[in-house]
């Protein structure tokens, strides 16, 4: 059931309560108009509800700046709401617009920076809406959608594009935007079934009647007939037929209204969804308490498939391996079998079925590959067919390509190989037409011609269902041409996480939501789009260069602290600030894009290694600034430095894991300094030229770093401020370095052994050391 958003007091949980359950009962009522039957109804219908755990929203930059919401949507569900809940909470909350966009069988493909797609993708508008969070806040924001499909939806929420303003995590309060949807469903309890060839009496009075019909495979057409539909006041037929289910973006429910004065009508659907329940919805259109009666029925035309199988190549060609020359063996066989008989005594043959064989890979990565080899025999009688299994609920989350190529000398200026790529059912119909529609599908058309012998498709994030792609030979200009051609086709199919992986210039990142796993791509050097292919904002490769080497020649001012420290004296400090520069220098070159890019190790260690030293390098810094005595100043060097790597394995981004130390250490000077100027009666350090040339600046270098480095880096000229953060850490380290220790008197020996061993005490009191 519903869980009440972060930060919810009980009266906002209470309200919440009683404001669904209103809505269930709301959405369990009866119409008015079915007064008279509302004990039939309640008993027919059901609601229930369905809610997540609510989850911080962002601003949009990529894909996974968005927050998905997985939902199942059970079937003889009738109406579908979703209520929308926003929260808000912060010192610095404004009134933001948010975006909410919907799609059934797999995440939205969304686009709101408007950048471009990689050529031969599809890519339809989303269903979304927006709305501000002052709006969301005060108004039970909904979204109703009537015979909804069955199986899963999906929601993606996010706030608007992000600033190029790079945000340093808990420098600055923040407002914290939390949404939660609740997916309330009313189903039918009550479901007629409908037989094919069987009619099936019907009474409407002012409330629907809810029938299903099972589409069995291989079905060409399904005929649903009205007869003998009567009306109780007038001639005529009030009545309209809803066929099929609600789908987002693309609805394809078909709708037919019979309001003529003959007795009878019907729907001719073609391709209808194979394998799966179809919801059959009758609505009266006659006036209330007005009685309509009918009798339904179901008529289905059917064929038998012709199925390439393992078993007719070794019928054929029992010793040789499924290469070039069987497929040809194949090719001769299957033209004897249908040039024997296209019909028989079920029916005729609609399609060549090849059996596809399925890989699993990896996460989200799957090959296909018909059984027979990579290439698919394409006549001009009947269409080739294969059937494409994304149903597992897994494979939506990726990119699915489709890859089709034919020889050049098989393919003539009068031939055309034409392939549909649709979604439930195949596409059967290319003697007719080509524009690949089936009963509740728009497909997808590709086309092999003369000029054009390869053509592919990139479908981001398919739908959960059995995709078909189905091929035919076609002479547009004369039939005859084809009536004995073969082609051959090669096809290559593959689902894969990201697009040839993002590119050079992006990332491919896995991201989750409970156990469903998707991918989307984080672009780099100004780069974007859905597969970082949009080159609009793009660096060039001299600008790349550029910034390659600002950031990471700039850490060669470190050169200058290890330099210092090494003449002072000061060895863990020196080993420290070249370790800083050895991982800063490389981490900065493996996290550049394209050609500049150079990893040593792999980008995390680098990553980590990198915020380690500079934590580090300031924390050993201001405890040599305290003049501290020698074992203890060993110990809180150790110590800080396991307390910083340990901060930095809890949140790498939160800037209190590395200032909380370096405020510990600055206290421990600021209480030793504050000693020796009590203890002297004079300030510490003593020298105003200390104060002048060395102190006053490296504050200053340390402070413009810091102001710099919160609040000034943007995405754009991150490249330029960061290089000078490089500059002026190292800077001030340099400065604020002590100078060298004071030399004490020579070692006094306190026992010497006759094995000529010495134990030695240093007299010095480190603390009482004039700098």
């Amino acid at each position: 059931m519903g869980r009440v958003g972060a930060g919810g007091t009980a009266r906002e949980a209470a309200t919440r309560s009683l404001l669904l359950l209103l809505l269930l009962l709301l959405l369990a009522r009866p119409p008015p108009a079915a007064a008279s039957n509302s004990k039939e109804s309640e008993v027919g219908l059901v609601s229930e509800h369905f809610s997540q755990a609510p989850q911080k929203l962002s601003f949009y930059s990529w894909y996974g700046s968005t927050r998905l919401f997985h939902f199942r949507v059970p079937p003889d569900t009738v109406l579908l709401r979703w209520l929308l809940h926003v929260s808000q909470g912060g010192p610095s909350c404004t009134d933001e617009e948010i975006t909410v966009h919907f799609r059934y069988g797999a995440p939205p493909v969304i686009n709101p920076l408007g950048t471009s797609f990689p050529d031969n993708t599809l890519n339809h508008a989303s269903f979304h809406i927006r709305a501000l969070l002052s709006t969301l806040m005060l108004d039970n924001t909904s979204v109703n959608i009537s015979h909804p499909a069955p199986g899963d939806w999906f929601l993606v929420a996010h706030l608007p594009p992000s600033s190029q303003k790079i945000q340093v995590k808990g420098f600055v309060p923040t407002c914290a935007y939390i949404f939660q949807p609740d997916m309330l469903v009313m189903r039918v309890v009550e479901v007629s079934t409908l037989e094919p060839e069987v009619p099936l009496p019907q009474t409407l009075l002012s409330y629907p009647s809810y029938l299903k019909i099972f589409v069995p495979e291989y079905t060409q057409e399904l005929r649903l007939e009205l007869q003998g539909c009567v009306s109780s006041v007038s001639p005529g037929c009030p009545v309209r037929l809803t066929v099929g289910a609600t789908t987002l973006p693309r609805n394809f429910q078909r709708v037919l209204t019979c309001t003529g004065l003959a007795p009878s009508c019907h729907l001719l659907l073609s391709s209808p969804p194979w394998g799966r329940w179809l919801q059959v919805t009758f609505e009266s259109l006659a006036e209330p308490h007005v009685t309509v009666g009918f009798t339904a029925k179901a008529v289905f035309t059917v064929c038998r498939p012709w199925s390439v199988t393992i078993h007719h190549l070794i019928q054929n060609n029992p010793n040789q391996t499924y290469d070039t020359s069987a497929i040809q063996l194949s090719q001769s066989a299957v033209h004897r079998d249908l040039g024997r008989s296209s019909r028989v005594d079920s029916g005729p043959f609609c399609l060549l079925n090849y059996p596809v064989l399925r890989e699993d890979t990896d996460v989200v990565s799957v090959h296909f590959q018909p059984l027979n080899g990579a290439f698919v025999l394409v006549h001009s009688r009947m269409p080739s067919v294969m059937q494409l299994r994304l149903d597992t609920g897994m494979d939506s989350g990726g990119s699915f390509i489709i890859v089709l190529r034919t020889n050049k000398t098989e393919v003539t200026n009068g031939t055309l190989v034409a392939a549909c790529v649709n979604a439930a059912s195949p596409f059967l119909s290319f003697n007719t037409s080509l524009n690949c529609t089936t009963a509740f599908f728009q497909g997808y058309p590709m086309f092999l011609r003369a000029s054009s012998h390869m053509a592919n498709l990139i479908m981001p994030f398919p739908e959960t269902d059995n995709w078909y792609l189905s091929l035919q030979l076609v002479c547009p200009e004369s039939p005859e041409d084809c009536e004995q051609a073969v082609v051959r086709v090669e096809t290559i199919l593959y689902l894969v996480p990201c697009l040839n992986d993002c590119g050079p210039y992006g990332q491919c990142l896995l991201l989750r939501r409970y156990g469903y796993v998707y991918a989307g791509c984080s672009c780099k050097a100004g780069w974007r789009g859905w597969s970082c292919t949009d080159n609009s904002t793009a660096q060039t490769v001299a600008q790349q260069r550029a910034a390659a080497l600002l950031l990471t020649l700039s850490n060669l001012m470190f050169l200058a602290p290890i330099a210092i420290s090494l003449h002072r004296s000061f060895l863990v400090e020196a080993s420290v600030y070249f370790y800083t520069m050895f991982f800063s220098t490389f981490y900065h070159a493996c996290d550049q894009p394209g050609e500049a890019v150079l990893c040593i190790l792999s980008y995390d260690t680098l990553q980590y290694c990198d915020f380690l030293g500079s934590g580090a390098s300031t924390w050993v810094t201001i405890l040599c600034m305290a003049r501290l005595k020698t074992i203890l100043k060993q110990v809180l060097l150790v110590l800080g430095t396991l307390v910083i790597a340990m901060s930095l394995q809890m949140d790498r981004r939160g800037i209190w894991n590395l200032m909380g130390p370096c405020v510990f250490a600055f206290v421990i000077m600021a209480s030793m300094w504050i000693y020796r100027c009590g203890h002297r009666g004079q300030c510490y350090p003593t020298s105003w030229q200390r104060w002048v040339f060395y102190l006053l600046p490296g504050i200053s270098m340390a402070s413009v770093g810091i102001a710099m480095y919160t609040s000034m880096m943007t995405s754009d000229n991150y490249y330029y401020t960061h290089s000078i953060w490089h500059i002026l850490l190292a800077g001030s380290a340099a400065f604020l370095l002590p100078p060298r220790e004071e030399k004490a008197g020579s070692w006094a020996c306190l026992q010497k052994f006759p094995c000529h061993y010495q134990i030695c005490r240093n007299d010095r009191d480190e603390l009482y050391t004039v700098t």
